[in-house]
């Protein structure tokens, strides 16, 4: 079998487009982090401001500790909500990426098993056992893949399922020290 130069420029083009592909969306990912820093910035300056007038604004110690106390669960809610945030923009933009380059991969496998079917048939006699050891060792390659490719999937499942428990964790956590910090002040 021989190649000519159409497969070859149809070949090359496909790359470059699935490249194009997982570059946009790789930049799509980066662009949403950018905006949800710029948005958390904007938001924490804004509050600083904020905090520093109400800080002020005390007259005695008990309400400045009064103003601490009030600012303690909203920042830590916050944290965990930005957190949560980054995990999801991360968690789309690798499912993305894995949708794309799984298609790449499927579209790949077909053409070299076309490529491979084409080369047996024209293969010469006497060669059938050398094109069974070919496809045998396609098929383990193709087989070893999905493997590996299920495997990172199940990571990506368990990681996403620590980081909630986690999130969760430390959402109760804050929580529990704001009602802490509440109980000091009345006591104060």
């Amino acid at each position: 079998m021989s190649f000519n130069p159409e497969q070859f420029a149809a070949a090359n083009k496909a790359n470059l487009d699935a490249l194009v592909a997982l570059s946009q969306q790789a930049f799509k990912g980066i662009e949403q982090l950018v905006e949800l820093n710029m948005q958390a910035a904007r938001s924490s300056l804004e509050e600083t401001a904020d905090k520093a007038r109400a800080a002020l604004g005390a007259t005695d110690p008990q309400s400045l500790l009064a103003v601490q106390t009030s600012l303690l669960q909203p920042t830590a809610d916050k944290a965990v909500a930005y957190g949560k945030q980054v995990a999801d923009i991360a968690a789309a933009t690798q499912a993305e990426v894995s949708k794309l380059a799984e298609a790449q991969v499927a579209q790949a496998q077909a053409q070299l098993n076309a490529l491979v079917e084409a080369a047996a048939k024209n293969a010469p006699a006497g060669s059938e056992n050398a094109v069974a050891m070919v496809k045998t060792a396609m098929a383990n390659a193709t087989s070893a893949f999905d493997s590996v490719q299920k495997a990172a999937k199940q990571a990506v499942s368990v990681a996403e399922a620590n980081l909630k428990t986690l999130s969760a964790s430390a959402e109760s956590n804050a929580k529990a020290a704001a009602e802490a910090v509440k109980k000091s002040t009345k006591r104060a």
